[in-house]
C-alpha cells in the first residue's frame, strides 16, 4: 500500500531525540491514536503497532556513532537495515554519505523516511522495502538498528549481515541488550545509556544500555 505524506504529517510531530539534537525525526504523540488511525487507513482492526513512530535506542546510539565518526560513512554508500522512520539513514547523509539506501517493512515507516528526509534538509535517501529475503545490495556499510527483537528475526537478519560482511561491507549493530543477538561473535565499539522509545507502551520510559556493535 501507499500511505499518503499527508497522514504521517497529521499524525506526528518534529522532536529531537536525546542522543542525537542534530537531527530532527517525526515521532507520535499520541500512540493509541496512532495505531487507530493506521488501522483505518488500512482497512485493519488489528495491526502491529507504530513501531516506526519512534526513535529506537539502537537507532540513536548508530546515529550518534556515525556523527561522531564520519569517516564511517562519508563518500560511501550506506544501507540502513530496518530504517523505521530514517534516523539513522538522515545522520548516515548528515556525516557525508553519498547513498543511503533504506530498508523498511512498514509502509508508514518507508512513508515517514522522505518526510523525515526533508524536515532535515537532506537529500540521497532510497526507501526500499524488506531486502532480507534477497542477497545484499552491493554497498559499503551496513547500519542495523534494534533488528534483532526477536528470535525469528534474529535468525532472517543473521545471515544477511554475515554475507554483507562476506562481500566487504562494514557492518554495525545498534542493539539495547537484547537475548537474541550473539554478543561474542561481535565487537563493541560504543556504549551509551538512553531512554528506551516503546511505541506500543504509554509509560514511563527506562533506561537502556545500549551498544554499537561491529561484525569483525
Amino acid at each position: 500500500m501507499t500511505v499518503p505524506a499527508a497522514f504521517i504529517r497529521a499524525h506526528t510531530r518534529p522532536t529531537r531525540p536525546s542522543l542525537v539534537p542534530e537531527v530532527q525525526l517525526l515521532v507520535a504523540d499520541d500512540v493509541v491514536a496512532l495505531w487507530e488511525a493506521m488501522a483505518v487507513e488500512q482497512g485493519r482492526t488489528a495491526q502491529e503497532p507504530p513501531f516506526w513512530a519512534a526513535a529506537w535506542p539502537g537507532g540513536q546510539a548508530l546515529a550518534r556513532y556515525v556523527l561522531d565518526h564520519p569517516e564511517l560513512v562519508a563518500g560511501r554508500t550506506v544501507l540502513d537495515l530496518g530504517a523505521g522512520s530514517g534516523l539513522v539513514s538522515v545522520a548516515a547523509v548528515l556525516a557525508g554519505a553519498a547513498r543511503v539506501v533504506a530498508s523498511e517493512v512498514d509502509p508508514f515507516g518507508l512513508a515517514a523516511i522522505p518526510e523525515n528526509a526533508a524536515l532535515n534538509g537532506v537529500s540521497g535517501i532510497e526507501p526500499v522495502g524488506d531486502l532480507l529475503g534477497e542477497a545484499p545490495p552491493p554497498v559499503d556499510v551496513v547500519l542495523a538498528g534494534d533488528v534483532c527483537y526477536d528470535r525469528a528475526m534474529t535468525e532472517r537478519v543473521l545471515p544477511f549481515l554475515d554475507a554483507a560482511r562476506a562481500a566487504g561491507a562494514e557492518v554495525l549493530v545498534g542493539d539495547p541488550g537484547r537475548p537474541y543477538l550473539p554478543h561474542d561473535r561481535l565487537i563493541a565499539a560504543a556504549v551509551h545509556e538512553i531512554a528506551d522509545a516503546d511505541a506500543s507502551s504509554t509509560g514511563p520510559a527506562r533506561i537502556r544500555r545500549t551498544t554499537v556493535w561491529r561484525l569483525p
